[in-house]
């Protein structure tokens, strides 16, 4: 299929031929989609919460009374779960959240995750994102004046400094160089922005 090609500017820059394989699927498959974003979001997930357990706790071991004859439950030590101050039960400990998903469902479900956005109308494909000026005011217009208020811009696999930088503080627009595409960050912004190169790059690493 077909689609067309313009410049930053906002000019007519041709069209490009893209795979239907990749850009054209038509039974998108949500739950590939669904499986990719658990697996994105859970891997990313720091896994740092702790707290402390019985044995963790400062103090003493002392029997705090004896076993038996005071009326009161037994206890071996005030480092109890019910004692003020005391351990947690079963409480989070640092540990990986991460789950397995194979290669193959995860690059499948980056090209369903660029079908949806084709078919929907929310793919728009650059000739090249170079900005001549680091200055964030001139690319706030620019991306304005192409409908843009919340895109996932892919310039390829090298990030162009200047358009890094006049990109950094514009709310709710995202750069990321094709390697670092994925679904999840695909599907939080309403559009998709690649240049020639990016759509090179995603076609070889999904037909990999």
């Amino acid at each position: 299929m077909k689609l067309p090609v313009k410049t930053l500017e906002g000019a007519d820059a041709g069209e490009i031929d893209v795979p239907d394989a990749v850009f054209g699927i038509t039974e998108i498959r949500r739950d590939l989609i669904h499986a990719t974003v658990t697996y994105q979001r859970a891997k990313r997930r720091a896994g740092t919460h702790k707290v402390k357990g019985r044995h963790e706790i400062r103090g003493t071991g002392r029997k705090p009374w004896k076993q038996k004859g005071t009326g009161r439950a037994r206890a071996g030590d005030l480092k109890r779960p019910q004692d003020v101050g005391g351990g947690v039960a079963h409480g989070p400990t640092p540990r990986s959240h991460a789950i397995a998903l194979n290669k193959r469902v995860r690059r499948l479900a980056l090209a369903h995750a660029l079908s949806a956005k084709t078919a929907r109308g929310h793919l728009l494909i650059l000739d090249a994102a170079i900005a001549d000026s680091h200055k964030t005011k001139p690319m706030a217009a620019a991306l304005a004046a192409l409908g843009l208020a919340s895109a996932l811009i892919v310039p390829g696999a090298e990030v162009d400094s200047n358009f890094a930088r006049a990109t950094a503080n514009i709310p709710r627009i995202d750069v990321l160089p094709s390697q670092g595409a994925n679904v999840y960050d695909i599907l939080r912004r309403d559009t998709l922005v690649l240049t020639k190169q990016a759509v090179a790059d995603l076609v070889e690493r999904i037909s990999a």
